[in-house]
């Protein structure tokens, strides 16, 4: 983890809170410094069948968005569709940077898996993409079995991502939409409380510190008071009773770490079957750096065979 960490400091990474939105999105990211480090390292083809991805166009809630079909190789019928949305704040990032989690998810579930992206901010406010979130969600269990997916659906997604999968399954809950048999939350942002454990002894972690949480706070929101949104402060103020199984993977040196710890908490007081796991030695962003993480190889393995068990 750390080889990534110092490769994007020399890749002239620079903390956020010192970025426009623009800058932020143009500078180099986490990926791009573990597919730097991949390159030096020759010879560590992921296992696992081959995914083809090929990009497509849904009608989001605020017009037509980009999604990406991920589809392992092979002619089996009836596949289990994954509904994937990427980190990066709701500001930056896209479904190119995360790429290496929903490839990885597709390797290791055998699912087609559906990455959608969604409005950023600060130029479409909090809720946006919770809606573009939701209209992908529908227009990919409409569609799944145009891609070979008739089987289960699980939602899944990395920090603001983590963030709108959950509540999506909520959505899908309150909405009468198909429901989901799963879902994935890796580092989710999952509360509005900036003075938890992890906020505390990871405040100043890279790639993600508490500094860089704030300045995503103040592009995302046009009020203070939508953070208490019970789709933001999750683990306080949502209704959680009637989700599905809740997988989640948080990092050890990340300030959402404990956004994990509570809403694990509050799942399971809520009867809804909940699974955790922290990895040691890693920080935000490193689910999808397989090819050079072996604890984000263990995680996708982990987060493929908890999600397998509920998509048979």
């Amino acid at each position: 983890m750390q080889v990534v960490l110092d490769k994007l400091m020399a890749l002239g990474a620079k903390p956020l809170e010192t970025l426009t939105p623009e800058q932020a999105r143009s500078g180099p990211s986490a990926a791009d410094a573990a597919k730097a480090v991949a390159a030096t390292q020759a010879g560590k083809a992921p296992s696992g069948p081959a995914i083809s991805a090929r990009d497509v166009t849904y009608p989001g809630a605020g017009g037509p968005m980009p999604a990406r079909i991920y589809a392992p190789a092979g002619t089996a019928n009836a596949r289990p569709l994954i509904v994937y949305f990427h980190g990066g704040g709701w500001v930056i990032a896209d479904i190119d940077t995360y790429d290496g989690g929903a490839r990885g998810i597709a390797r290791e579930t055998g699912a087609v898996v559906v990455s959608c992206e969604y409005r950023r901010a600060p130029e479409n406010k909090f809720p946006a993409a919770h809606d573009d979130a939701v209209a992908c969600y529908k227009w990919a269990t409409a569609n799944a079995a145009s891609w070979g997916a008739g089987g289960k659906v699980a939602i899944a997604g990395e920090s603001a991502g983590g963030n709108l999968a959950i509540d999506t399954g909520i959505a899908a809950r309150d909405q009468k939409l198909k429901a989901p048999s799963a879902l994935l939350l890796v580092y989710p942002i999952a509360g509005s409380d900036m003075n938890t454990p992890s906020y505390r002894d990871s405040a100043n972690a890279a790639p993600l510190s508490k500094a860089g949480m704030m300045w995503f706070v103040k592009h995302v929101f046009a009020k203070p008071a939508d953070a208490r949104d019970p789709r933001i402060d999750v683990y306080k103020r949502a209704r959680l009773q009637g989700l599905p199984p809740t997988i989640i993977v948080n990092a050890a040196a990340d300030p959402l770490r404990s956004d994990g710890e509570l809403l694990a908490g509050a799942l399971t007081r809520a009867g809804v079957e909940t699974t955790r796991k922290v990895y040691p030695g890693t920080t935000h962003e490193f689910f999808g750096m397989d090819a050079v993480v072996a604890n984000a190889k263990a995680a996708q393995m982990f987060a493929g065979s908890e999600l397998k068990k509920h998509l048979r």
